[in-house]
């Protein structure tokens, strides 16, 4: 097997039900954080990790995400023809060659790892990329990136992760640690969704993972897990029983989970902070807004 990711898949078949009515006619991944949709930072990670094959698990009703990557012939013309260079530049990295991206459909919503498994033949015998654009990573070096680095010195399934507090345990994937190294942590069980209290540690899975080809042989078996979905995190725990190394990898960034009204706004404002043009008044009107709250109470 290579050591070498250059695939990555993007499960972006869910409904978005989160955030209806918004999401009744435009999907949830193309909904904009500051001025890029969600799916934008989560291609231009891929792209910084060295991902060239693109691989989206979409359903019925995304279209629009599939136009998002095509030219736009009349707004390009209309930006040069106003000499708006920088636009046209921007608008260029949404633009996906020709055969660099694939879309595959999920025809039913039977969760994480049937997703991952519909795209078993573009895959086929090559260690992947699962990334979920819900998950928005704020860092200096993207994650991916941070995590095939590591992923070239220790081959093996590797999942992104994240302490989380005792309480929101149950909201996750949970890692029970065989050896902490740091940045690493060798892994010797994984529980999806643990009930309170019952959690092996507070470290959680996030929508980071690289995987070996073998994880598609498990998921064909398709058992379901927790909410009667198959879950990604049963195949890779089965790997763990056949003795086979699974990491998770601590990232450093700061992550969002877009997934949630509160947390993609809380990455709005956080994004919208850390760009010059914006900050200024956007803290000033935060400020207000606080100031306005104190006089309230």
């Amino acid at each position: 097997m290579q050591n070498k990711i250059t695939k990555a898949i993007f499960p972006v078949a869910g409904l978005g039900t989160r955030f209806l009515p918004a999401t009744k006619s435009i999907p949830k991944e193309i909904m904009s954080l500051v001025d890029r949709p969600l799916i934008q930072y989560a291609i231009d990670e891929a792209r910084a990790a060295g991902i060239k094959e693109f691989i989206f698990v979409t359903s019925r009703g995304k279209s629009a995400l599939e136009d998002y990557f095509d030219h736009a012939p009349h707004l390009e013309a209309e930006l040069k023809k106003k000499g708006k260079d920088d636009l046209l530049e921007e608008l260029k990295k949404t633009v996906m060659d020709s055969g660099r991206i694939a879309y595959i459909r999920q025809q039913k919503p039977l969760g994480l790892g049937h997703a991952v498994w519909c795209a078993r033949r573009l895959i086929g015998d090559e260690p992947f990329a699962v990334i979920l654009p819900d998950d928005i990573i704020a860092a200096e070096k993207p994650c991916l990136q941070q995590m095939v680095e590591a992923f070239e010195e220790n081959p093996g399934n590797m999942v992104a992760a994240m302490e989380v507090p005792a309480d929101r345990a149950h909201a996750y994937g949970i890692l029970d640690v065989k050896e902490d190294m740091g940045s690493l942590v060798s892994v010797k069980g994984m529980v999806e969704k643990p009930k309170p209290g019952t959690q092996p540690s507070n470290l959680a899975v996030i929508g980071r993972y690289l995987l070996t080809p073998q994880i598609l042989e498990n998921l064909e078996a398709k058992e379901t897990g927790a909410g009667g979905e198959i879950q990604l995190t049963d195949a890779i725990a089965h790997e763990i029983t056949e003795g086979r190394d699974v990491f998770g990898f601590r990232f450093n960034g700061q992550r969002f989970d877009c997934g949630s009204k509160s947390g993609y706004l809380q990455a709005t404002v956080s994004f919208a902070l850390s760009r010059p043009e914006l900050r200024d008044d956007l803290m000033e009107f935060l400020q207000t807004v606080v100031n306005m709250d104190q006089a309230a109470q």
